[in-house]
């Protein structure tokens, strides 16, 4: 706090001295003293252009050193296939734009410092060129068209149809946790309704289609290095977003509107451990749509696995009906009594 508190009188004592020197220059002014509001002005030319010089010289060098020193954080390990075009296209935008952002920046500055007020100088009068709009105008359209294209034609191969061999895993948000749900041998998802929502049966689905009888719900989201891995996403109340940053995987998980991310996992969670020198490293699924009080423990344990050791992962796998013999009861009955419903009204038109 007390450091704090010195910055601050520190800056208040230099925006007080501002003040007053302009103070000083306009009374000039009122006074008719042009001569001395001249020389006024001359010196607050000369240190504002060397400020702003000064500005751009330790400004850059600030930012050269914070992208240094952030780099690491920036870049984290990359573990997908299509990761790899996600990065290309960002520094080559990144790269592009970097460089008219230097050039201009640089030139604002020192243009600023070369052209500050002089009494022995007038400003040269340029109205128009149309050569130089043309150039100015048509340079920028080309780069941003090429831009667009590529980052058009990057993310139609992203979002092109999953493969279908994929590994399909349904995500479900839900203030505050993630919950996964696999389709057992069949390969295929039972149906869910929000209507069968309870605190047991969390996905709401439904235990009368027969797809649903091996359906899963491990507490970690496995998935086997090299194969194509169909995420079907969801929300089960408000907007959350999945976001696994090493598979370079963000998508929006909406109440209402399924969405859905397929993605090839290129590195397995041991291999990365060995690259990272972290044995406790762990992909993560995270939520990065600022979702409630609780938005902050959205986290769940992603795992890439070799495919050998994903089959022996799936063959330990229960279903989620075995293991909750009074949600099977339940719907037990629920299809006997419809079954006894159905009996009933195929006698009621025979006797018809």
């Amino acid at each position: 706090m007390i450091t704090i508190a010195i910055g601050l009188s520190l800056i208040l004592l230099l925006v007080i001295l501002f003040l007053l020197f302009r103070i000083g220059t306009l009374a000039s002014i009122f006074r008719g003293s042009t001569q001395r509001a001249a020389g006024t002005t001359k010196t607050s030319n000369r240190v504002n252009s060397t400020l702003l010089l000064l500005f751009l010289i330790l400004g850059g060098a600030a930012f050269v050193w914070s992208f240094a020193d952030s780099w690491d954080d920036m870049n984290q390990p990359l573990a997908s296939v299509h990761g790899e075009w996600t990065d290309s296209l960002f520094w080559t935008t990144m790269i592009i734009i970097g460089i008219v952002f230097v050039i201009t920046q640089v030139l604002l500055f020192f243009y600023s410092f070369k052209y500050q007020h002089k009494d022995n100088k007038r400003a040269y009068y340029y109205p128009h060129n149309n050569k130089l709009e043309i150039v100015w105008t048509m340079i920028p359209a080309v780069v941003m068209a090429i831009l667009v294209f590529a980052g058009w034609k990057t993310w139609t191969k992203i979002t092109s149809a999953a493969p279908e061999d994929a590994v399909v895993v349904e995500v479900m948000g839900k203030q505050f946790n993630w919950m996964v749900r696999y389709p057992g041998p069949d390969g295929k998802l039972g149906s869910a309704k929000y209507t069968l929502i309870d605190a047991t049966n969390e996905f709401g689905v439904d235990f009368s289609d027969p797809n649903s009888k091996d359906d899963f719900m491990p507490r970690e989201l496995h998935v086997p290095k090299g194969k194509p891995v169909l995420l079907k996403i969801r929300s089960r109340d408000v907007i959350h977003s999945v976001f696994m940053p090493h598979f370079r995987l963000k998508m929006d998980a909406v109440p209402g509107m399924p969405t859905k991310f397929w993605f090839v996992p290129t590195k397995t969670t041991a291999e990365m451990q060995n690259e990272t020198g972290n044995p406790d490293f762990k992909y993560e699924l995270a939520c990065t749509e600022i979702c409630g009080r609780g938005h902050f423990a959205m986290r769940f344990i992603v795992v890439v696995d070799e495919p050998e050791d994903y089959e022996a992962w799936l063959a330990t796998q229960q279903p989620f009906i075995e293991q909750n013999p009074d949600l099977m009861a339940k719907f037990t009955n629920k299809a006997q009594a419809s079954l006894e419903v159905e009996k009933k009204s195929e006698t009621t038109e025979v006797v018809k």
